[in-house]
């Protein structure tokens, strides 16, 4: 569909949420949101233990930071009423504080930046020029923001909630709170704010730099005002939409509504701020003021005074990437447990971070963490790989994606391992897992030869459901095989063997 041509959606939005759920082909979709990523270890505890409870014991991340569950079934185990598991699954999500409003509960699709308050600053956002890319492939983790956006994510959160008018907004609707590093902003939010300097922030929708300034106390109430415009702006129309981007110039013409519910009149000569698509997530030591991601546990600067951490008793986070962002009950359970900071960021990369942990205490929290299967080290072969729910999950896959991408990880780690002259057997060729078997545990980080930063994502058919944003190999299922494509280009593989030998030469590996 072209934007130009767009004169508005033949239906409502009918994205799942924690009471609607959807009826996917393995069961009921429940999908809770998390604003902000904010997660207890009690509130990741009673995930997991519903996961159990009522679907099918994995706990599924998002591009957007919140978490869902499928495979809910028809019967209540807890209730005894036939009552229906959705139902008991929502009760428990609402006595652990994740579903605080019934009509609301859909809108609450916050991004924030993961490591917000974690490390240190650094200056303003950069200038873009005229000419200035406006998506490249990020080559590390942007370091530290200008503030800590954390208080902005629970106002925003209880007074979008406090709202009546706004419970009308579509469930893909989505706000972004930059803390000035520019990793979410340009991760497609329909109203976000990237600070400028410590009291001051641009007004980005839908990507776009409206050139409105706001004080950050204000930015809350800017972002409100933009959700609401657009809301005006599709009943003076009279259409149906579920982004500002698809309106024909809705930038333009949600930014002059919220100009004028601000009360401000022009907009004065400004350079637009960057935003960019990020692509690496954190995984690794974070602490003090520097960003260790770079760094494996073992060589972390633990000794090195201007990193922040040098200081036994110093708290530093920790990344963790979760392969094909999803974690069995078991998993979640020891996340919870090792969350010994109080808190759990959850990341749009499909990650989490654990902050306020022991600097002492953090090698041995990794330890256990990668012997369970997750991944702490960044040249691990699982980072920048997603898939969508494939086969058996989404009656549209072609093929069973999560267990294609596990098995051709382990092949690709085998071709990398494999010693000049020799060749792998075929039993490594075949990888350990056959389709359909779902997906193995992560092989021992940073056994190949290392992965590059170019993301990868298998996708069961044609939608591509899931796709990250910016520069990603696609990796798509053909019913005979898969196809990869990249910057336009595509290559059909008959066979795992293939697919991997193509993924390791495009993500540099061989």
């Amino acid at each position: 569909m072209s934007i130009a041509d767009f004169s508005g959606r033949s239906r409502l939005d009918a994205c799942p949420g924690a009471l609607q759920v959807h009826a996917a082909a393995d069961g009921g979709l429940a999908r809770v949101r998390v604003p902000g990523g904010r997660l207890t270890p009690f509130q990741l505890r009673e995930l997991a233990e519903a996961a159990s409870a009522y679907g099918g014991g994995v706990i599924e991340l998002t591009s957007r930071a919140n978490v869902q569950v499928r495979g809910l079934g028809p019967e209540d185990p807890d209730s005894g009423t036939g009552g229906g598991a959705e139902n008991g699954f929502a009760a428990r999500m609402a006595r652990a504080g994740l579903l605080p409003s019934a009509t609301h509960e859909r809108i609450r699709n916050i991004l924030a930046s993961p490591l917000t308050g974690l490390d240190g600053p650094t200056g303003p956002a950069e200038p873009t020029g005229p000419a200035a890319p406006t998506a490249p492939t990020a080559p590390e983790y942007p370091r530290g923001g200008i503030v800590d956006v954390t208080p902005l994510v629970g106002e925003l959160d209880r007074r979008l909630c406090s709202r009546p008018a706004l419970a009308a907004l579509p469930g893909r609707f989505m706000f972004a709170l930059d803390d000035g590093r520019g990793d979410v902003a340009g991760l497609g939010a329909d109203a976000g704010i990237l600070p400028t300097g410590p009291d001051e922030a641009a007004l980005i929708l839908a990507g776009t730099d409206t050139g409105l300034r706001v004080p950050l106390g204000g930015a809350v109430t800017a972002l409100l005002a933009a959700a609401e415009a657009f809301l005006d702006e599709l009943a003076t129309r009279d259409v149906t939409a579920w982004r500002i981007a698809e309106l024909p110039d809705g930038p333009s013409l949600i930014a002059a509504r919220v100009r004028t519910a601000l009360g401000i009149s022009g907009t004065p000569p400004f350079t637009p701020v960057r935003t960019r698509v990020v692509t690496l997530w954190p995984v690794g030591v974070i602490g003090g003021t520097e960003n260790n991601l770079g760094n494996n546990l073992g060589n972390a600067p633990g000794n090195d005074p201007s990193s922040g951490i040098g200081d036994p008793g110093a708290r530093v986070a920790l990344g963790v990437a979760i392969p094909l962002g999803r974690l069995t009950s078991e998993l979640a359970l020891l996340l919870a447990e090792a969350a010994s900071g109080g808190e759990i960021r959850l990341t749009p990369w499909r990650g989490v971070v654990l902050p306020g942990l022991d600097r002492t205490e953090v090698a041995g929290t990794a330890a256990r963490l990668e012997a369970a299967g997750l991944v702490v080290d960044p040249a691990s072969p699982w980072i920048g790989v997603t898939a969508c729910t494939g086969r058996p999950g989404c009656a549209k896959s072609l093929a069973d994606v999560q267990a294609d991408a596990a098995t051709t990880i382990g092949v690709a780690v085998g071709m990398a391992a494999t010693p000049p002259g020799d060749e792998p057997s075929e039993n490594e060729l075949s990888g350990s897992e056959p389709s359909g078997s779902g997906p193995s545990v992560a092989p021992p980080s940073g056994s190949g030869r290392g992965t590059g930063t170019l993301p990868v994502h298998w996708a069961g058919c044609g939608r591509r459901c899931g796709r990250p944003r910016g520069r990603v190999a696609d990796v798509v299922a053909t019913g005979d095989g898969y196809r990869l494509e990249l910057d336009g280009t595509g290559l059909t593989c008959s066979g795992i063997e293939e697919t991997a030998a193509a993924l390791a030469a495009a993500r540099g590996e061989l």
